[in-house]
């Protein structure tokens, strides 16, 4: 009997994930909303709290974490959770830059927590060459044999190249955790540096997925398209029937 995935959106890209028998957290943000310093000396604004404290999120086996280098992905609060968490799972300069129990994972290696295997896939955090400028960033994918459903966690990815990539190597994909948003700053001269509502839509295609639960949609004021803009690219592909939006604090199961 094939196991549940457990899903609560807790803001921005924060998401508490239960899967065999692990609990698993992206990328935690945990600070008050208002003004977060970001790297370079630049700031990103917060626009909502967390809907759970880190207490009542609680111990995770693992932080799944896109990269460390962004408010928005790793916020003050988020980063105490990191210093307190068992293990947290990132890019390998990531995980030189946060020591303690940070692992780092080149693309496409695999570690084991269990019944359970995170596997870190490619993602590229804006147009192409973004590398050289917003760093490296990693999405993961989840998977366990016939009894755990196999579910892709984009992190802070732009491309559909590189979603074509991962469908090409996981072929079957049950679901989809984009980080969508069309987050826009003026790096990159304001290009989009996650999916666009019109992208999401056409990773869902892609990666022929059952269920899609975006992420990184509202919560920050730099995402310029939230779950309205989702709704209606989802309602013009044919796909709202596998388009799950959650409010913060609300839980979805594949069950349900």
């Amino acid at each position: 009997m094939t196991q549940d995935l457990r899903l609560t959106f807790i803001g921005g890209p924060t998401a508490l994930l239960e899967i065999g028998g692990k609990r698993l957290l992206t990328d935690p943000t945990f600070s008050p909303a208002g003004a977060q310093p970001s790297g370079g000396g630049r700031q990103l604004t917060k626009t909502e709290d967390a809907a759970l404290t880190a207490d009542e999120v609680g111990a995770v086996d693992a932080v799944l974490l896109s990269h460390d280098q962004h408010a928005d992905n790793l916020d003050a609060g988020g980063r105490k959770f990191v210093e307190e968490s068992l293990l947290t799972l990132t890019t390998t300069s990531g995980a030189a830059r946060l020591g303690g129990t940070a692992q780092g994972l080149p693309p496409w290696a695999t570690i084991r927590l269990g019944e359970l295997e995170v596997t870190s896939v490619p993602a590229l955090h804006g147009p192409p060459g973004a590398e050289r400028v917003v760093g490296e960033v990693t999405g993961f994918v989840l998977s366990g044999g016939r009894n755990i459903p196999t579910v892709y966690i984009s992190g802070d990815n732009a491309s559909l190249e590189v979603v074509q990539q991962i469908a090409r190597r996981v072929r079957k994909v049950d679901v989809a955790v984009l980080f969508a948003g069309a987050a826009r700053t003026q790096v990159l001269n304001g290009a989009a540096l996650t999916l666009t509502s019109e992208d999401a839509a056409g990773a869902t295609r892609i990666l022929g997925a059952r269920h899609v639960v975006p992420l990184h949609t509202r919560g920050w004021q730099h995402f310029s398209e939230g779950p309205d803009r989702l709704r209606k690219s989802f309602a013009e592909a044919g796909l709202t029937d596998r388009l799950h939006l959650l409010e913060p604090g609300e839980t979805w199961a594949t069950g349900d």
